[in-house]
């Protein structure tokens, strides 16, 4: 079993930063052989991707949206995946997830473990 507990999201303003934190932990859980992505889901919205790296090659996938303002990185001997939001707009309020697979892909059913989430609003 995969247990991913996530941190750091809040209220700031539009054009502000924030970095959330993904920390993973289990049983026989190797974190560095498991893709990760964060998604996010704003209210009514369906889940969305915003991005995914790869375990294998490092490859990582960006939401059109977020492309330039958002960098994924992981820190395989801390079992964790950081998220740093910059130039931070409205239209980026959600509720932010973790997610881990030993495959992944674009779409939530893709992903067999989550976080519970945190919220990150941003005022515009």
């Amino acid at each position: 079993q995969v247990q991913l507990v996530e941190s750091g999201g809040g209220l700031v303003q539009a054009g502000e930063s924030l970095t959330l934190a993904c920390t993973a932990s289990g049983r026989t859980f190797a974190f560095g052989r498991y893709a990760t992505g964060w998604f996010r889901q704003a209210p009514g919205k369906e889940r969305q991707s915003v991005v995914v790296i790869s375990w294998t090659s490092g490859t990582t996938y960006y939401v059109d949206s977020v492309k330039g303002r958002f960098t994924i990185s992981r820190n395989n001997a801390k079992n964790t995946v950081y998220l740093q939001m910059n130039s931070l707009k409205p239209e980026d309020t959600a509720v932010y997830y973790c997610a881990a697979d030993r495959s992944g892909g674009s779409y939530p059913q893709d992903w067999n473990y989550w976080g519970q989430g945190t919220q990150v609003t941003v005022s515009s």
